[in-house]
């Protein structure tokens, strides 16, 4: 295991905030530098990993989804599983009340069902805790 570990909170569900990207890219920038990462998602951000998701075109625009190259979020979130390598570690795990009431249980391959529970024993053994709420 990496020598340092982050925690992170999240609370968004996909799109309606750019702080859940932002949150992404500092878990990105994390695993790039060596250091393991820890994901919470709480409340509407247990959507970000739903395997349902899917890239749409831009009808104003007139991009078709290969041309418009749109994300989602869950394939962020697993290809943060797949960066993850070595003794650099990325877990995520979903609140599992929280995906219960959304019906948010078909996660792509990675995250699991928790408690907040997991997040607090999370929050003692990383070096920081960030956590980004909803507005």
């Amino acid at each position: 295991m990496s020598d340092k570990t982050i925690t992170l909170s999240l609370m968004d569900p996909p799109y309606d905030s750019e702080t859940t990207t932002t949150a992404l890219r500092i878990a990105e920038a994390a695993l790039d530098k060596g250091i393991s990462v820890n994901v919470f998602a709480y409340e509407g951000a247990v959507m970000l990993t739903m395997k349902a998701q899917q890239a749409h075109p831009n009808p104003v625009k007139g991009t078709t989804v290969e041309d418009q190259h749109h994300p989602t979020t869950a394939g962020f979130v697993g290809a943060l599983f797949e960066k993850a390598a070595g003794d650099v570690q990325f877990q995520w795990i979903n609140c599992g009340l929280c995906a219960d009431e959304r019906g948010a249980n078909d996660a792509v391959p990675g995250p699991v069902r928790g408690s907040p529970k997991e997040f607090v024993e999370w929050i003692n053994g990383s070096d920081q805790t960030l956590v980004i709420p909803a507005k």
